[in-house]
């Protein structure tokens, strides 16, 4: 009875013990799983899904936020796929936040990359008609990015390659055969005409140097020039001011000259009416003297002829000699 008692009592922890295990991983599944963890669904319809499996990644700039929970083909479209995401309570996820497929090159596993735009939005909570969750949009990856710019690069280049074909057709080649000919006889022509203008140039190098130097010896002269004009400059501003000054004595020696002039003329006036008064007086006298000098002439000639004859000294003169009114002892 005692073993069977003790048993029964062994049974009993043991059922208790798991029982509350069973209760602390129901609880920490729920606490881990709902309390910390959001769900939210997304629908891929451009990308494809090569690569991605249930417990795959979900990452935030980086940063593992999340996984996987379920994927499956959507009943409504055909080429939708859900996908079921659990993702960390404390990552923004908002109404403008994308997902997008990422793989790594080496081993082909996919990933989901969530992308925040901006502004940023609103958080997302709002749960769609025929959803059970927020529906995260769908994105578009860099190298879906790059596939459709190479797709349009190669419609462009195709589409280029048909415009060739159809340029260079017979007619055309002809034309652009007979247009590369002209060009090469221009290019010919040019190459001799460019020659002739190098030897002109040449010269004309030659020339603008001699310019150059004869330039440079126009600047020197003309600072010599500058130079000697400034000095004479100077001496010009010392003679105006020497003629000045010397003009300025010549006027006032003209003026005394003039007045010396007026009292020379009134000098001049009394002397030539003193002289006209002298000459009338000696007029007179001048006849008196010359009528003296004539009868002292003819005594003198008479006493030359008596002298001529000593015999008329002696004894007197003949009739012949007597002047007139004389006569004879």
């Amino acid at each position: 009875m005692e073993a069977e008692a003790r048993y029964t009592a062994v049974g009993t922890g043991v059922l208790l013990l798991i029982a509350a295990l069973v209760a602390s991983l129901m609880w920490l599944k729920n606490v881990g799983g709902r309390g910390d963890f959001e769900r939210f669904a997304i629908h891929f319809e451009q990308q494809a899904l090569d690569g991605l499996e249930i417990g795959a990644d979900v990452t935030l700039r980086g940063i593992k936020v999340g996984r996987v929970e379920d994927y499956a083909l959507s009943g409504t479209k055909l080429n939708r796929v859900r996908v079921e995401v659990r993702i960390d309570r404390r990552a923004p996820v908002r109404i403008n936040t994308v997902a997008v497929v990422t793989r790594n090159f080496v081993t082909g596993i996919a990933a989901i990359t969530l992308v925040n735009r901006e502004p940023p939005g609103e958080p997302l909570t709002e749960v769609p008609d025929g959803e059970t969750y927020p529906v995260i949009g769908e994105g578009r990856s860099d190298l879906d990015e790059i596939a459709g710019r190479v797709s349009k690069v190669g419609e462009i280049a195709s589409i280029a390659l048909t415009n060739v074909n159809q340029l260079l057709d017979a007619d055309n080649r002809a034309a652009v055969m007979a247009t590369v000919r002209n060009l090469r006889e221009l290019s010919a022509g040019l190459n001799e005409r460019l020659g002739a203008l190098d030897k002109t140039l040449a010269r004309v190098g030659a020339a603008a140097t001699d310019v150059g130097a004869g330039a440079a010896e126009l600047g020197r002269s003309g600072s010599r020039i500058a130079a000697v004009a400034e000095r004479g400059a100077e001496r010009l501003d010392v003679t105006l001011t020497e003629t000045e000054r010397t003009l300025a004595e010549a006027r006032a020696a003209l003026l005394q000259v003039a007045q010396a002039s007026a009292a020379v003329q009134k000098q001049a006036a009394a002397t030539a009416r003193r002289l006209e008064d002298s000459a009338s007086n000696v007029d007179d006298q001048l006849a008196a003297a010359v009528a003296e000098m004539r009868v002292s002439v003819e005594s003198a000639a008479r006493v030359l002829d008596r002298l001529r004859d000593p015999h008329a000294a002696l004894l007197g003169p003949a009739k012949s000699q007597l002047g007139p009114g004389e006569k004879l002892p």
